[in-house]
C-alpha cells in the first residue's frame, strides 16, 4: 500500500509540473499572439540600430565590439562603402573616387572595399548599406503607423506588390550587371518602397492569423 501510494504522489507530482508548464507555454503564446506587433517593431528597430552603433563604436576607439557589429552584418549586407552612409566625417556619402583619395586607395578590388570601414576623414559607415537602412526604417515605420491603423487596413494583392517592387528590381539589377551606377536617393526611396509594400502585404495576414489564436486560445483555456 505504502509503495502505491507513493507511486501516486509522484504521478500526481508530475502531472502537476507538466500542468504548469503546459499553463506557462499557453500564456507565452497568448502573449505572443497578442503583443506580436510590438514585438516584430521591436526586433527590426533594434535590428536597425545595431548598424548605426557600429560607427559610434568605431568613433569611441571601440574597435572590437564595433568589429563584431561590422562582421556580423556582412552575412546579410554588401557593405560597399560607396553606397553606405557614413557618420562623423565630412560628408554623409561618398563616390568610390573620393574614397579612393580620403584612405581607400585606388584600384581596390570588391573585398578590399567591403573591408574599408572608415576613418577620421570619412568619418565610419554604417554596417549595411543605403538600401537596407531604407528597407528596415520603413519597415518600422509602416509598422507603427499599421499599428494606429489597426483593424482598418486590407491587405494589397499580390500583383500590386509585384508592381511596387519593380523599381527596387530595376535599380538593383542595373547596377548589378553594370549597365548604369544607381545613387543614394534611388536606393533609398526603392528600399524604403520595398520595404513598406512588404509590410502592406504580410502584416494584415499575420494580424488576422494571430486574431485566430488569441481566439483559439482563450477559448480552450476557458
Amino acid at each position: 500500500m505504502s509503495q502505491q501510494a507513493d507511486s501516486s504522489g509522484r504521478e500526481e507530482a508530475e502531472d502537476g509540473v507538466q500542468a504548469a508548464i503546459a499553463r506557462r507555454v499557453d500564456g507565452a503564446i497568448l502573449g505572443i499572439a497578442r503583443h506580436w506587433l510590438a514585438l516584430f517593431n521591436a526586433l527590426v528597430a533594434l535590428y536597425l540600430l545595431l548598424p548605426f552603433l557600429a560607427p559610434v563604436l568605431a568613433r569611441a576607439g571601440l574597435a572590437t565590439p564595433a568589429s563584431l557589429i561590422y562582421s556580423v552584418y556582412s552575412a546579410t549586407c554588401h557593405q560597399l562603402p560607396e553606397r553606405s552612409y557614413f557618420l562623423f566625417g565630412e560628408q554623409p556619402f561618398y563616390s568610390l573616387t573620393a574614397l579612393e583619395t580620403s584612405g581607400l586607395g585606388e584600384d581596390q578590388g570588391l573585398f578590399q572595399r567591403r573591408a574599408f570601414r572608415g576613418n577620421e576623414n570619412t568619418g565610419y559607415k554604417i554596417a549595411v548599406c543605403q538600401r537596407d537602412v531604407a528597407i528596415y526604417g520603413s519597415v518600422v515605420a509602416a509598422g507603427l503607423l499599421f499599428g494606429m491603423l489597426r483593424g482598418r487596413v486590407r491587405t494589397i494583392g499580390l500583383k500590386f506588390y509585384l508592381i511596387l517592387l519593380i523599381p527596387i528590381a530595376l535599380d538593383g539589377l542595373t547596377q548589378l550587371f553594370g549597365l548604369r551606377e544607381s545613387n543614394w536617393w534611388l536606393r533609398t526611396f526603392t528600399g524604403a518602397l520595398f520595404g513598406g509594400a512588404s509590410v502592406w502585404l504580410a502584416y494584415p495576414y499575420i494580424e488576422a492569423a494571430m486574431r485566430d489564436v488569441v481566439r483559439t486560445e482563450e477559448m480552450r483555456l476557458r
